[in-house]
């Protein structure tokens, strides 16, 4: 039975790895060995910055919020109980958007939240 050395398959193989780590820095860009390892970080770290941008954007609109309650004597932890209290379904990006774009209405729903508590 003759050998099989699957070179145009692996040839394949190596240059999908190089086309993922095109424009890495040194040898990880150019050595395979080192490109396969860089391949795979890269992968894991987009994963866990895919992860990390949902905590960043929570945490920014929970500042945000935090400010506009400031701007109208109520503290944020207050703001919140009194929104579950006053049944305001709205989330914290909802209503962040509304305390930037719609001063008017976020008074109101401070109205709101104000004479449930």
């Amino acid at each position: 039975m003759p050998r099989i050395k699957k070179g145009a398959a692996t040839r394949r193989a190596r240059k999908r790895v190089m086309k993922a780590v095109r424009g890495h820095y040194g040898n990880p860009g150019t050595t395979y060995h080192l490109a396969k390892e860089a391949a795979v970080k890269a992968l894991v770290n987009a994963r866990i910055g895919r992860k990390q941008k949902k905590r960043i954007y929570r945490s920014m609109w929970i500042v945000r919020l935090s400010a506009a309650c400031e701007m109208r004597q109520i503290r944020y932890s207050l703001f919140i109980n009194g929104c579950k209290k006053a049944n305001i379904l709205l989330n914290r990006k909802m209503l962040s958007e509304i305390a930037i774009r719609d001063p008017e209405a976020f008074d109101a729903i401070v109205e709101k939240v104000k004479a449930a508590l």
